[in-house]
């Protein structure tokens, strides 16, 4: 399928705290398909989902006021999920999108963009008017997906990142959120 088609499949809905070890074997899963040869080998292998499905269980207990976490599932159960809330860098009316990850098997289905705009529509409920989410600068198939749906690239930066490396990342920004609607 093509970006855009959406594979009727799947089901989007609000995350809760019963379905954190869910979200961290999607989110473990997704990291070690996603970022092998990006991210250290020995990092990828130490990751823990009962560490994650902790911090899940947190966030999702506890969540702040503007913060969504949605889950994306197929009949057999939790297949990827994004997470957003008030932009890091706190400008006004701007939110960001933590995370957004898929197990590669949900990829290319149209599900990533179905995240992305379910969670653009949430915060922009929370009273959101841009958007922005980063990428690790050579990760080329999610910069090409941000692209398409009509991210605009900043300046690469380096931050810091997991494993205690930096990295180079890229910001795609949408400075009207209604633009992913």
């Amino acid at each position: 399928m093509a970006y855009g088609s959406v594979d009727s499949r799947f089901v989007v809905f609000p995350a809760g705290p019963a379905d954190a070890e869910a979200l961290a074997y999607a989110h473990v899963t997704s990291w070690r398909e996603t970022y092998r040869g990006l991210l250290p080998d020995a990092y990828l292998a130490r990751m823990s989902e009962t560490a994650h499905a902790r911090r899940f269980a947190h966030q999702l207990l506890r969540p702040g006021p503007d913060d969504v976490t949605l889950a994306a599932a197929d009949r057999w159960g939790i297949v990827g999920y994004a997470q957003g809330g008030p932009s890091r860098r706190g400008a006004p009316g701007e939110a960001e999108i933590a995370t957004l990850y898929l197990v590669r098997a949900a990829q290319g289905r149209g599900l990533g963009g179905r995240l992305l705009r379910d969670a653009a529509r949430a915060l922009a409920e929370h009273g959101a008017r841009s958007l922005v989410i980063s990428v690790l600068r050579d990760n080329t198939p999610a910069r090409r997906f941000y692209e398409h749906l009509g991210g605009e690239a900043e300046p690469a930066r380096q931050e810091p990142g997991p494993g205690g490396g930096a990295y180079w990342e890229v910001a795609y920004r949408w400075p009207e959120i209604e633009a992913l609607f």
